[in-house]
């Protein structure tokens, strides 16, 4: 059954003359949600970055990374001390906020509205986040705190978990009766607009919207809306005008899709709308509130979130089940994370890392050895388990830490690996531009997993927030590009190259735009399609033949044919391995387009170095090309810092 609607101005039919203004308010508000949704996500990214400590990469059946300690904190199946508590709480949160975000997109969606991820309300055409900075102060579409009486000195950027942050992430997520009472009286004409907006004329979007106070009014006005009828049809609602059958849905969440993700992760409630029931609608955006700042719209906050809007425990160990260092089971430290906290609304979950501050035993990047101008040795990047004579050669921790030691004093760097996130963040924003509209398109979850390790080694190395404030890239027009250090196929000196171009620094295939730009070891097929996120494609131990007969082909790293077909993570790690083996298809670029040409294959083996498999793969078509082949190159020090993909 469809909830009531929550004004006598929703309840009596308007005009018909009105209706396509009221669309156009809707579907304003449709990206605008959108939008506030998506301005969370680097948000609480680099907060919960910001949270000192270190992780292991380990996987089913693998020990590449046996004894090995990666910079930035992780989940913890059993939380004990302040930081480990408040990573899995940031964590939680974050989780949820994009879920958040696939909920608002979903909506718009099926309202006829292409949801936007860079929107110029948020970002610059360079992908720079434009709504945050030590001079902003506005929410986006919710509030300016300088109309607010105990956050008007607050302001609106990215930084480290601190008393100041969380001051701001309880403003976000603030339930609307305490809103109320804190906006100046001079200014609260500005906020809480009822519906339907009052000199609102079709054509205008949503920068013209009003200020909504606090997220959960939003979300009011806009089931309010969906709600308006019209005098010439006045049992028909707007949502029945605007509503898109042919509109894709996309699922991150409750998907069932065995073995990668087996089981719905909210049972109690749907993630997409699969039918033109109001009744899906005010569950999601009741989610949205519940989770955020409690309760379903427009409820006082309950004690808890409702057992409906919370996550299963079963599916989340299911789901994202965690192994050892040497490729065994352990606990899932994401199911923790997220089932101890999600009986919270976020509100709640900032006033207990709030609480962990004033402790004053909790540790942040810019706290940690800040007296110490080369803080890292090589003990903080191993564990007890560690071999020095690893059977996968990797780089020598002390290697690594003196790398690290070099680059955090290089204020140019700093830069280049601020970019380098910018970068990683604008692999999941441009993605999702299309991931709506082109059922083709896979989610770039390792642009998601690749954002947070370039935002943890910005702070590991400067001990500061990455500048997402972006930089102009280069348009390269037709030039070839390269994936890494050495790897240029328009190289005809036979001198190394030093790394690819910061502005082609990618993390994920759904974000590679051009040839030659393939990365790390998410092994993929020649010929496209499989997840690098949940599975890799699996390597076949008949001679690479499938079912059919057909020998299985897979792209090289550094030598793909065409975007997104060549993997993952430009600038290649040096501690990056295959988890598999195979056959790849190796290719020359002819002609005035670059063209992609077979000329021969390669074999690699499981547990090779990424880069060492791309420099085999080089040297071929060099030598094809009858171009001189400089040696191979000692591994630089960006790419001995970064960590190898997840």
């Amino acid at each position: 059954m469809d909830h009531a609607v929550t004004t006598d101005t929703v309840a009596k039919p308007r005009p018909a003359g009105s209706r396509k203004a009221d669309i156009s308010a809707l579907r304003a508000i449709a990206q605008a949600a959108v939008n506030v949704e998506l301005f969370t996500i680097p948000l609480y990214m680099c907060a919960m970055t910001s949270i000192q400590g270190m992780h292991q990469i380990t996987g089913k059946g693998q020990d590449f990374y046996r004894g090995r300690l990666w910079p930035g904190s992780a989940t913890t199946a059993k939380p004990t001390t302040p930081n480990e508590k408040a990573f899995n709480i940031v964590f939680s949160v974050f989780i949820e906020e994009m879920l958040h975000v696939q909920l608002a997109a979903n909506l718009a969606s099926r309202l006829g509205v292409t949801p936007l991820f860079t929107s110029p309300l948020l970002q610059n055409p360079a992908h720079g986040w434009t709504c945050y900075g030590p001079d902003k102060t506005v929410i986006p579409h919710i509030v300016d705190l300088t109309d607010t009486t105990d956050s008007s000195d607050v302001k609106v950027n990215i930084g480290a978990v601190d008393l100041e942050q969380t001051r701001l992430f309880r403003v976000i997520e603030q339930p609307e009766q305490d809103a109320r009472a804190k906006i100046k009286p001079e200014a609260r004409h500005k906020y809480f607009p009822p519906v339907p907006f009052p000199r609102w004329e079709q054509g205008m979007t949503e920068k013209d919207l009003p200020m909504f106070g606090t997220i959960g009014h939003m979300y009011l006005c806009y089931y309010d809306y969906l709600n308006l009828t019209y005098e010439d049809a006045p049992t028909k609602k707007l949502w029945e005008y605007v509503y898109d059958s042919a509109a894709l849905q996309r699922d991150l969440f409750n998907v069932e899709k065995p073995p990668g993700h087996p089981k719905r992760e909210y049972p109690g409630f749907d993630t997409t709308i699969t039918r033109p029931s109001l009744q899906l609608v005010w569950d999601m955006i009741s989610a949205i509130t519940d989770q955020g700042e409690g309760g379903e719209l427009p409820r006082a906050r309950p004690e808890m979130v409702e057992d409906k809007y919370q996550a299963s425990l079963d599916a989340l160990k299911a789901d994202y089940p965690d192994y050892t260092d040497t490729g065994g089971p352990a606990e899932s430290r994401d199911a923790t994370a997220r089932y101890d906290n999600g009986s919270k609304d976020h509100y709640e979950r900032f006033a207990e890392i709030e609480a962990l501050l004033k402790q004053h035993d909790f540790l942040t990047w810019p706290q940690w050895r800040k007296s110490e101008q080369r803080p890292w040795k090589a003990a903080d990047l191993t564990t007890a388990s560690w071999q020095k004579a690893d059977k996968y050669g990797l780089p020598d921790p002390a290697t690594i830490a003196e790398a690290m030691n070099d680059l955090g004093r290089d204020d140019a760097m700093y830069r280049t690996i601020s970019q380098a996130a910018v970068g990683s963040i604008a692999g999941i924003t441009t993605v999702l531009n299309t991931y709506w509209t082109d059922e083709k398109v896979m989610f770039p979850y390792p642009s998601m997993a690749g954002s947070g390790d370039r935002m943890a080694i910005c702070w590991a190395l400067f001990r500061k927030a990455p500048d997402l404030g972006g930089a102009v890239g280069v348009d390269h027009g037709t030039k070839l590009l390269h994936a890494c250090q050495g790897l240029d196929l328009t190289n005809k000196t036979g001198h190394a190259n030093d790394c690819a171009a910061v502005d082609v620094f990618h993390s994920c295939r759904g974000s590679n735009a051009c040839k030659a730009q393939g990365g790390c070891g998410f092994v993929q097929k020649t010929g496209g399609g499989g997840n690098c996120g949940f599975a890799l494609v699996k390597a076949k131990t008949d001679g690479d033949a499938t079912q059919d007969g057909e020998r299985t082909l897979y792209s090289p790293p550094g030598d793909n044919k065409c975007g997104a077909f060549g993997g993952c993570a430009v600038p290649i790690s040096a501690s990056q391995v295959l988890p598999q083996g195979g056959t790849m298809q190796l290719y020359d670029f002819v002609g005035e387009g670059n063209a992609s040409t077979p000329i021969s294959e390669m074999a690699f083996e499981r547990g090779e170095k990424v880069y060492d498999v791309a420099y085999r793969a080089y040297q071929v078509v060099m030598e094809h090309r009858k171009l001189p082949v400089a040696p191979k190159p000692q591994p630089n020090k960006v790419r001995l810092a970064f960590p190898p993909s997840t």
